[in-house]
Protein backbone atom coordinates (compact mmCIF):
# COMPACT_ATOMS: atom_id res chain seq x y z
CA UNK A 1 0.00 0.00 0.00
CA UNK A 2 1.28 3.47 -0.88
CA UNK A 3 0.43 6.58 1.13
CA UNK A 4 0.14 10.03 -0.42
CA UNK A 5 0.34 13.36 1.42
CA UNK A 6 -2.79 15.01 -0.01
CA UNK A 7 -2.72 18.34 1.85
CA UNK A 8 -0.63 20.09 4.46
CA UNK A 9 -0.15 23.40 6.23
CA UNK A 10 1.41 24.62 9.45
CA UNK A 11 1.75 27.79 11.45
CA UNK A 12 1.81 29.63 14.75
CA UNK A 13 -1.31 30.28 16.85
CA UNK A 14 -2.23 32.62 19.69
CA UNK A 15 0.59 35.12 19.24
CA UNK A 16 -0.40 37.87 21.68
CA UNK A 17 0.58 41.40 20.67
CA UNK A 18 0.30 44.66 22.61
CA UNK A 19 1.35 47.92 20.99
CA UNK A 20 1.34 51.35 22.61
CA UNK A 21 1.30 54.27 20.17
CA UNK A 22 2.68 57.25 22.05
CA UNK A 23 1.40 60.68 21.05
CA UNK A 24 2.28 63.91 22.82
CA UNK A 25 -1.16 64.24 24.40
CA UNK A 26 -2.28 60.61 24.71
CA UNK A 27 -1.43 56.97 24.18
CA UNK A 28 -3.36 54.63 21.87
CA UNK A 29 -3.51 50.95 22.82
CA UNK A 30 -3.75 47.97 20.46
CA UNK A 31 -4.04 44.35 21.61
CA UNK A 32 -4.40 41.52 19.12
CA UNK A 33 -4.11 37.77 18.90
CA UNK A 34 -2.47 36.73 15.64
CA UNK A 35 -2.67 33.27 14.02
CA UNK A 36 -0.43 32.42 11.06
CA UNK A 37 -0.72 29.48 8.66
CA UNK A 38 1.49 28.69 5.68
CA UNK A 39 1.07 26.39 2.70
CA UNK A 40 3.67 25.58 0.08
CA UNK A 41 6.60 23.39 -0.80
CA UNK A 42 6.98 21.68 2.57
CA UNK A 43 5.98 18.12 1.69
CA UNK A 44 9.43 16.65 2.24
CA UNK A 45 9.46 17.82 5.84
CA UNK A 46 6.50 15.46 6.35
CA UNK A 47 7.58 12.55 4.16
CA UNK A 48 11.38 12.64 4.62
CA UNK A 49 12.01 14.79 7.67
CA UNK A 50 13.85 17.28 5.44
CA UNK A 51 13.37 20.69 7.10
CA UNK A 52 15.54 22.84 4.81
CA UNK A 53 12.54 24.73 3.41
CA UNK A 54 10.62 24.97 6.68
CA UNK A 55 10.18 28.48 8.07
CA UNK A 56 10.21 27.94 11.83
CA UNK A 57 7.02 28.89 13.65
CA UNK A 58 9.21 30.87 16.04
CA UNK A 59 10.20 32.99 13.04
CA UNK A 60 6.51 33.57 12.30
CA UNK A 61 6.04 34.74 15.89
CA UNK A 62 9.02 37.10 15.76
CA UNK A 63 7.80 38.65 12.52
CA UNK A 64 4.48 39.53 14.18
CA UNK A 65 6.32 41.81 16.61
CA UNK A 66 8.86 43.20 14.14
CA UNK A 67 6.11 44.20 11.70
CA UNK A 68 4.19 45.81 14.57
CA UNK A 69 7.30 47.88 15.27
CA UNK A 70 8.01 48.80 11.65
CA UNK A 71 4.50 49.39 10.29
CA UNK A 72 1.93 52.08 10.96
CA UNK A 73 -1.06 50.03 12.13
CA UNK A 74 -4.37 51.48 11.02
CA UNK A 75 -6.51 48.31 10.89
CA UNK A 76 -6.24 44.53 11.37
CA UNK A 77 -6.91 44.03 7.65
CA UNK A 78 -4.06 46.29 6.54
CA UNK A 79 -1.67 44.58 8.97
CA UNK A 80 -2.68 41.09 7.80
CA UNK A 81 -2.30 42.04 4.13
CA UNK A 82 1.19 43.39 4.80
CA UNK A 83 2.21 40.33 6.85
CA UNK A 84 1.03 37.78 4.27
CA UNK A 85 2.52 39.79 1.41
CA UNK A 86 5.90 39.91 3.15
CA UNK A 87 5.94 36.12 3.53
CA UNK A 88 5.24 35.57 -0.16
CA UNK A 89 7.95 38.07 -1.05
CA UNK A 90 10.63 36.74 1.30
CA UNK A 91 10.16 32.96 1.00
CA UNK A 92 9.84 31.43 -2.50
CA UNK A 93 8.76 28.08 -1.03
CA UNK A 94 5.63 29.70 0.47
CA UNK A 95 2.65 29.42 -1.87
CA UNK A 96 -0.08 30.71 0.45
CA UNK A 97 -0.08 32.66 3.70
CA UNK A 98 -3.11 33.08 5.94
CA UNK A 99 -3.26 35.43 8.90
CA UNK A 100 -6.15 35.85 11.31
CA UNK A 101 -6.13 38.87 13.61
CA UNK A 102 -8.51 39.04 16.58
CA UNK A 103 -8.82 42.37 18.36
CA UNK A 104 -9.13 42.69 22.15
CA UNK A 105 -10.75 46.07 22.58
CA UNK A 106 -9.96 48.57 25.34
CA UNK A 107 -11.70 51.84 26.15
CA UNK A 108 -10.41 54.84 28.03
CA UNK A 109 -11.27 55.20 31.72
CA UNK A 110 -13.20 58.38 32.45
CA UNK A 111 -11.77 60.71 35.09
CA UNK A 112 -13.82 63.80 36.05
CA UNK A 113 -16.05 63.09 33.08
CA UNK A 114 -13.19 63.05 30.56
CA UNK A 115 -11.45 60.13 28.88
CA UNK A 116 -8.06 59.55 30.45
CA UNK A 117 -5.19 59.77 27.94
CA UNK A 118 -3.20 56.75 29.22
CA UNK A 119 -5.51 54.54 31.33
CA UNK A 120 -7.86 51.93 29.91
CA UNK A 121 -10.46 49.31 30.82
CA UNK A 122 -11.31 46.21 28.83
CA UNK A 123 -14.41 46.15 26.64
CA UNK A 124 -16.53 43.02 26.90
CA UNK A 125 -18.74 43.47 23.84
CA UNK A 126 -17.29 40.81 21.58
CA UNK A 127 -14.25 40.81 19.34
CA UNK A 128 -13.41 42.20 15.93
CA UNK A 129 -11.41 39.88 13.70
CA UNK A 130 -10.16 39.56 10.15
CA UNK A 131 -8.59 36.76 8.10
CA UNK A 132 -6.43 37.34 5.05
CA UNK A 133 -5.16 34.67 2.67
CA UNK A 134 -2.73 35.59 -0.09
CA UNK A 135 -1.22 33.48 -2.83
CA UNK A 136 0.93 34.64 -5.70
CA UNK A 137 -2.19 34.97 -7.86
CA UNK A 138 -4.96 36.06 -5.51
CA UNK A 139 -6.00 37.40 -2.15
CA UNK A 140 -9.05 36.81 0.02
CA UNK A 141 -10.09 39.17 2.81
CA UNK A 142 -12.82 38.40 5.31
CA UNK A 143 -13.70 40.16 8.54
CA UNK A 144 -16.22 39.87 11.30
CA UNK A 145 -17.51 40.16 14.82
CA UNK A 146 -17.36 37.35 17.34
CA UNK A 147 -19.55 36.68 20.40
CA UNK A 148 -21.26 40.05 20.75
CA UNK A 149 -23.97 39.78 23.43
CA UNK A 150 -27.21 41.33 22.15
CA UNK A 151 -30.65 41.18 23.74
CA UNK A 152 -34.11 42.63 23.17
CA UNK A 153 -36.77 42.51 25.88
CA UNK A 154 -39.79 42.56 23.56
CA UNK A 155 -40.84 42.43 19.89
CA UNK A 156 -39.80 38.78 19.76
CA UNK A 157 -42.19 35.86 19.25
CA UNK A 158 -41.90 32.16 18.48
CA UNK A 159 -45.07 30.26 17.59
CA UNK A 160 -46.74 27.91 15.12
CA UNK A 161 -43.69 25.63 14.90
CA UNK A 162 -43.97 21.91 14.16
CA UNK A 163 -45.41 19.85 17.02
CA UNK A 164 -45.31 16.15 17.79
CA UNK A 165 -45.28 13.86 20.83
CA UNK A 166 -41.88 15.21 21.92
CA UNK A 167 -42.81 18.89 21.87
CA UNK A 168 -43.28 20.67 25.21
CA UNK A 169 -42.29 24.23 24.29
CA UNK A 170 -45.29 26.60 24.36
CA UNK A 171 -46.02 29.29 21.81
CA UNK A 172 -45.08 32.80 22.84
CA UNK A 173 -45.84 36.23 21.41
CA UNK A 174 -43.54 38.18 23.72
CA UNK A 175 -40.22 36.78 24.88
CA UNK A 176 -36.67 37.93 25.49
CA UNK A 177 -34.46 37.34 22.47
CA UNK A 178 -30.83 37.02 23.58
CA UNK A 179 -27.85 35.73 21.63
CA UNK A 180 -24.11 35.94 21.11
CA UNK A 181 -23.81 37.28 17.58
CA UNK A 182 -20.97 36.09 15.37
CA UNK A 183 -20.79 37.40 11.81
CA UNK A 184 -18.12 36.96 9.14
CA UNK A 185 -18.27 38.62 5.75
CA UNK A 186 -16.24 38.42 2.54
CA UNK A 187 -14.91 41.57 0.92
CA UNK A 188 -14.82 41.94 -2.84
CA UNK A 189 -11.88 43.26 -4.85
CA UNK A 190 -11.11 46.94 -5.02
CA UNK A 191 -10.17 49.76 -2.70
CA UNK A 192 -11.38 49.61 0.91
CA UNK A 193 -11.43 51.82 3.96
CA UNK A 194 -11.39 48.91 6.39
CA UNK A 195 -12.31 50.75 9.58
CA UNK A 196 -15.15 52.76 8.06
CA UNK A 197 -16.62 49.68 6.36
CA UNK A 198 -16.33 47.64 9.56
CA UNK A 199 -18.12 50.33 11.58
CA UNK A 200 -20.91 50.58 8.99
CA UNK A 201 -21.45 46.81 8.88
CA UNK A 202 -21.51 46.56 12.67
CA UNK A 203 -24.05 49.39 12.79
CA UNK A 204 -26.23 47.71 10.13
CA UNK A 205 -26.27 44.44 12.09
CA UNK A 206 -27.10 45.98 15.44
CA UNK A 207 -29.67 48.47 14.17
CA UNK A 208 -31.55 45.84 12.18
CA UNK A 209 -31.55 43.54 15.23
CA UNK A 210 -33.03 46.32 17.36
CA UNK A 211 -35.64 47.44 14.81
CA UNK A 212 -36.90 44.04 13.72
CA UNK A 213 -40.20 42.66 15.06
CA UNK A 214 -39.04 39.07 15.24
CA UNK A 215 -41.09 35.96 14.48
CA UNK A 216 -38.05 33.79 15.20
CA UNK A 217 -34.26 33.94 15.36
CA UNK A 218 -34.04 32.58 11.80
CA UNK A 219 -36.05 35.50 10.43
CA UNK A 220 -34.11 38.09 12.44
CA UNK A 221 -30.79 36.61 11.27
CA UNK A 222 -31.90 36.90 7.64
CA UNK A 223 -33.03 40.51 8.10
CA UNK A 224 -29.68 41.42 9.67
CA UNK A 225 -27.61 39.83 6.91
CA UNK A 226 -29.77 41.36 4.21
CA UNK A 227 -29.28 44.81 5.73
CA UNK A 228 -25.52 44.47 5.35
CA UNK A 229 -25.69 43.30 1.73
CA UNK A 230 -28.08 46.10 0.81
CA UNK A 231 -26.01 48.90 2.37
CA UNK A 232 -22.42 47.77 1.75
CA UNK A 233 -21.57 47.14 -1.89
CA UNK A 234 -18.07 45.91 -1.01
CA UNK A 235 -19.41 42.84 0.83
CA UNK A 236 -20.10 39.81 -1.35
CA UNK A 237 -21.27 37.30 1.28
CA UNK A 238 -22.03 37.18 4.98
CA UNK A 239 -22.21 34.26 7.43
CA UNK A 240 -24.10 34.70 10.69
CA UNK A 241 -24.39 32.49 13.76
CA UNK A 242 -26.83 33.30 16.58
CA UNK A 243 -27.04 30.79 19.45
CA UNK A 244 -29.97 31.14 21.80
CA UNK A 245 -29.19 32.44 25.27
CA UNK A 246 -32.55 31.78 26.86
CA UNK A 247 -34.15 33.79 29.64
CA UNK A 248 -36.90 31.61 31.12
CA UNK A 249 -39.84 33.09 33.02
CA UNK A 250 -39.58 32.17 36.68
CA UNK A 251 -42.66 30.49 38.21
CA UNK A 252 -43.90 32.71 41.04
CA UNK A 253 -47.07 30.71 41.80
CA UNK A 254 -45.54 28.68 44.69
CA UNK A 255 -44.85 32.01 46.38
CA UNK A 256 -48.34 33.47 45.83
CA UNK A 257 -47.07 36.05 43.40
CA UNK A 258 -47.60 36.87 39.75
CA UNK A 259 -44.80 37.35 37.25
CA UNK A 260 -45.90 39.83 34.57
CA UNK A 261 -42.99 39.00 32.28
CA UNK A 262 -40.46 40.64 34.60
CA UNK A 263 -38.31 38.02 36.39
CA UNK A 264 -36.35 35.42 34.42
CA UNK A 265 -33.83 32.64 34.96
CA UNK A 266 -30.71 33.26 32.88
CA UNK A 267 -29.50 30.08 31.16
CA UNK A 268 -26.36 29.16 29.22
CA UNK A 269 -27.04 25.56 28.15
CA UNK A 270 -28.33 23.61 26.46
CA UNK A 271 -28.95 26.07 23.66
CA UNK A 272 -30.08 26.16 20.06
CA UNK A 273 -27.76 27.41 17.33
CA UNK A 274 -29.07 29.18 14.24
CA UNK A 275 -26.74 29.99 11.33
CA UNK A 276 -26.97 30.93 7.67
CA UNK A 277 -25.00 32.29 4.74
CA UNK A 278 -26.41 35.13 2.63
CA UNK A 279 -25.17 36.51 -0.68
CA UNK A 280 -26.60 38.64 -3.44
CA UNK A 281 -28.72 37.01 -6.12
CA UNK A 282 -26.60 37.98 -9.10
CA UNK A 283 -29.04 36.34 -11.53
CA UNK A 284 -31.87 38.53 -10.25
CA UNK A 285 -29.65 41.62 -10.47
CA UNK A 286 -28.76 40.89 -14.10
CA UNK A 287 -32.43 40.34 -14.99
CA UNK A 288 -33.34 43.75 -13.52
CA UNK A 289 -30.68 45.37 -15.66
Amino acid sequence: MSVVLSAHSYGKSNVRLTKVIRHDDRHDLIEWTVDVRLGGDFAESYTLGDNRKVVATDTMKNRVYVLARDATISSPEEYALRYTGDFLSDYPQVESATVKVTEHAWQRIKVDGKRHPTSFMACHSGSRFCEVTQTRDSQRVSAGLQDIPVLKTTNSAFRDFHRDQYTTLPDTDDRILATLLTAEWQYGDGQHDWNIEFDQIKSDLLESFARHNSLGVQQTLFVMGAAVLKSCATVTQIDLTMPNRHRLLFNMQPFNRTNPNEVFVTTDEPYGVISATLRRDEDASSKRR
